[in-house]
């Protein structure tokens, strides 16, 4: 059986992509899902460059798994059209990044809107995307995140049969489902026919702090085997989470996490990460 892939946002072990590059090829991997470069969001970056980076990484054995935008952190209330402007130029890095994924969410509702509220503007903004990423030939990866429209498994569904093809697939977050009150169990269950791509991180219930792969309540190891078993032979990326990074206050809404993070240094956090993962890996 073909084993999975490995790939992790390497902005957490630093900002530096320098150190970024080292800390990979230390840790024998050559994938990487590409956030923060430099103290600034890859989203933010010309194509010119990116193409910079992507020469860097070519000669140092490693390519992207994944450009991890922040496509689709938008509140409902807020200009699309600039939005979409942008999500146009995240593909154009990707194309020069050469990879087809692109991390995608389902935007943030309004205060005091309820999800059936915001249902019809979510549906009609995310078929504008699609209708692109199909043009475009790249795939939109959908991620269950906090207080976007797609944080239940239901409504994960629901953007699923919907747009699931070419363009659209799943990101499964463990510990997201976790920090949204889902049984991570039950959100393979429904969710594994559209699953292209694995954000490795676990939590706690009781608190919804982030701690190393299978020391939380997100069942990682029993859905990683059931994942073997089905056949996915997909990226399994490390999103650790368990010390401050830079930008990291811009990935969440309210910042809810940060007071729960350790204070370690970002090489350590994700190796600890890694170390977590391949030993669940080995049990398999």
């Amino acid at each position: 059986m073909e084993k999975f892939q490995l790939s992790g946002f390497a902005d957490e072990i630093s900002p530096d992509f320098n150190r970024q590059i080292e800390v990979l090829n230390r840790l024998g991997l050559s994938y990487m899902e590409i956030r923060g470069v430099n103290k600034k969001g890859i989203d933010l970056y010309s194509v010119d460059e990116a193409g910079v980076l992507k020469k860097q990484l070519d000669s140092n054995g490693i390519k992207v798994s994944s450009l991890a935008s922040p496509i689709g952190k938008i509140d409902l209330n807020q200009d699309f059209s600039t939005h979409y402007e942008h999500f146009k130029h995240v593909i154009e890095l990707a194309h020069c990044l050469e990879t087809s994924y692109i991390r995608v969410f389902s935007f943030y509702l309004p205060l005091g809107k309820t999800p059936q509220d915001c249902k019809s503007q979510v549906f009609e903004w995310m078929g504008q995307l699609v209708d692109y990423a199909e043009r475009e030939k790249v795939v939109l990866l959908h991620e269950n995140e906090k207080d976007i429209y797609g944080d239940s498994i239901e409504r994960c569904k629901e953007l699923m049969d919907t747009f699931y093809g070419a363009a659209f697939r799943s990101v499964f977050d463990f510990a997201n489902f976790v920090q949204c009150g889902q049984d991570t169990s039950r959100a393979y269950q429904v969710l594994h026919p559209y699953i292209e791509y694995v954000h490795v991180k676990d939590a706690r219930k009781s608190d919804g702090s982030i701690v190393p792969a299978g020391e939380g309540d997100g069942q990682i190891f029993d859905i990683l085997k059931n994942m073997k078993e089905h056949g996915y032979t997909g990226y399994l990326s490390l999103e650790p989470h368990l010390t401050e990074f830079e930008g990291f206050i811009n990935l969440e809404k309210n910042g809810t996490s940060m007071q729960k993070m350790q204070k370690i240094e970002g090489e350590e956090a994700f190796t600890l990460a890694f170390d977590a993962l391949i030993r669940l890996l080995k049990k398999l």
